[in-house]
């Protein structure tokens, strides 16, 4: 082992390793940086790693939930600094409808096209119409936190039925 990275004279706690990384030029007169590294992560680390493992090889189907936390928060502060934000938000929440219409003049579906269409268009509506309540009555006011958990529920259970048929 190098006398650069060698405790010297230090009488450590078991398991743990202290690395002295030498004075950098330049610096007269500044102390060395010291790290200390423990030799295990505590299981605390070990549980965190692992749910950011799975969280991030996971992240394409949970999107939604992404989604929705941003939009929770999202309401949350917007309610807090300008809770007259919300009538502005309720005249967009009929763009879902517009985009139905345009898209059915377009390019005409019928069956399953035009009730997917519909049926997005009425949980966007939805979603944005609950946006648009929690930003002027604050998003855990009555029953908005219910209608927050149904309006992810439905949107991350339609994206993963979408996600495994293409």
């Amino acid at each position: 082992m190098s006398s650069r990275s060698r405790a010297r004279g230090l009488k450590s706690a078991a398991g743990v390793h202290t690395v002295h990384i030498p004075r950098q030029r330049g610096r007269r007169g500044a102390q060395p940086f010291v790290i200390v590294v423990p030799e295990q992560p505590s299981l605390t680390r070990e549980a965190a790693g692992w749910a950011g493992r799975m969280l991030w090889r996971h992240r394409g189907a949970l999107a939604p939930t992404g989604w929705a936390l941003l939009a929770l928060a999202a309401a949350g502060l917007l309610h807090a600094q300008a809770p007259r934000t919300g009538l502005l938000l309720a005249v967009l929440a009929a763009g879902p409808a517009v985009w139905v219409l345009l898209a059915q003049r377009r390019r005409p579906g019928t069956g399953s096209v035009l009730a997917w269409r519909i049926a997005l268009a009425l949980l966007a509506t939805l979603a944005l119409s609950w946006f648009a309540a929690a930003t002027g009555f604050g998003p855990l006011t009555g029953p908005l936190a219910l209608l927050w958990l149904l309006i992810w529920g439905t949107a991350q259970t339609a994206w993963l039925i979408v996600r495994r048929t293409h």
